[in-house]
C-alpha cells in the first residue's frame, strides 16, 4: 500500500495537518500534488546535505520514537497478523510513555 493509499483511507483523521515531513524518497512533485488534493498539506522533504552522519532536523523525532518502540518485545518485530493489532499496540505503548512521563 502506497503513502497516497494511505492518506485517502481516512482524510478526516488528518484534516489539522498543515505539513508533511517526508524523506528524499517521497522527492517530487507529483507526490506532493497528491498529498495537497487529498489532505491540503504542504511537503517538506529532509534531505542530507553531506555524506557522513548527521543529524536531520525533525527526522531524529520519528527516530526517537522508534528507539521507544523498540524497548518493547512487542513492537521490537513485526509478530502481528492484522495491522490493526499493530496500532492497538502501538497506542498501548506510546500511552505507557506518557503516563510514565507524567507521573515523574
Amino acid at each position: 500500500m502506497q503513502v497516497t493509499e494511505l492518506l485517502e483511507e481516512r482524510p478526516e483523521l488528518l484534516e489539522k495537518v498543515e505539513v508533511l515531513w517526508v524523506d528524499s524518497g517521497y522527492d517530487g512533485d507529483k507526490f506532493a500534488l497528491s498529498v495537497w488534493l487529498i489532505i491540503q498539506a504542504h511537503v517538506e522533504v529532509i534531505r542530507r546535505t553531506e555524506q557522513e552522519f548527521q543529524v536531520l532536523p525533525k527526522r531524529w523525532v520519528v527516530e526517537r520514537t522508534f528507539g521507544w518502540f523498540n524497548q518493547y518485545h512487542r513492537l521490537s518485530k513485526d509478530y502481528e497478523r492484522l495491522p490493526e493489532m499493530s496500532e492497538a499496540a502501538i497506542y498501548a505503548v506510546m500511552t505507557r510513555i506518557m503516563l510514565r512521563r507524567l507521573v515523574v
